[in-house]
């Protein structure tokens, strides 16, 4: 690895109180191989080569050195909090060699780190990505092939290998499951999802994700078509619905990230 390397990313923000313990803060990468009709940072989708000249005011190119300039500004409330240094986008292991750099400057300095990522990638670099990362937040959003490729673009089995290759190691996993109404929140695709963590019986933490339209005045002003406009936040009651559920299976859940 070069001492230092260039990546993409779209935001930098401070202060999360969500996306992993403590105060922390997220770096948030540009570029994603998944079209997840809900997704509620659409403006993170499009890869830097890929991008339109109109498409290219949120990107920013940065280097390692500067990101790390960053997050020490922040080293105070880090160590106060148990906090630290959360990896999302978009999908960061789509820019492996720049996330892998970044886990290596912050385990030098002593910060955590977790990594949100939705599983999609390769075997290698989710390998060398877990063994660099204190926590992975690990998304599954539909077991059935069929309906992933129909909501993500892309089918579920390399996020099903990295699952299976999360579970045979120690590293500390938390399943993230978006609740979006009609799609991922279906009985079968959430008994599906308990059956498969039970089979592979490492997985114990669960974070529940209630669907929320916040997303919806990006997708307007990016001139993207949103999908899923019309759909209501998620309700309250349903969502304990489902937790209870997997609390009956022995998980520790948690509603928000």
């Amino acid at each position: 690895m070069h001492k230092t390397a260039e990546g993409y990313i779209f935001k930098i923000q401070r202060y999360c109180l969500h996306d992993g313990p403590g105060i922390r803060t997220t770096i948030f990468f540009q570029g994603c191989p998944l079209r997840c009709q809900w997704c509620h940072n659409p403006e993170s989708q499009v890869f830097i080569k890929k991008a339109g000249r109109a498409d290219k005011g949120h990107i920013t190119s940065i280097s390692t050195g500067k990101i790390v300039e960053e997050i020490e500004k922040d080293s105070m409330f880090h160590d106060q909090s148990g906090g630290g240094v959360t990896f999302s986008g978009g999908e960061p292991l789509a820019q492996p060699e720049f996330l892998i750099h970044m886990l290596d400057q912050c385990r030098k300095r002593a910060v955590h780190t977790c990594v949100d990522t939705s599983g999609y990638a390769s075997r290698g670099i989710m390998e060398k990505v877990s063994r660099k990362s204190d926590i992975i937040l690990f998304d599954i959003k539909l077991t059935s092939n069929g309906d992933h490729i129909k909501y993500t673009g892309k089918p579920f089995k390399p996020v099903l290998e990295n699952l299976q290759l999360l579970a045979g190691t120690n590293r500390a996993v938390k399943i993230r499951i978006p609740l979006i109404p009609g799609i991922t929140d279906k009985k079968n695709n959430i008994d599906q999802i308990i059956a498969l963590l039970l089979e592979l019986k490492t997985f114990k933490e669960i974070n529940l994700l209630p669907f929320h339209n916040t997303g919806s005045a990006k997708y307007e002003r990016l001139g993207l078509k949103n999908q899923l406009k019309d759909l209501m936040p998620y309700p309250a009651k349903k969502t304990d619905q489902i937790k209870q559920k997997f609390t009956g299976h022995g998980f520790n859940v948690t509603i928000g990230g």
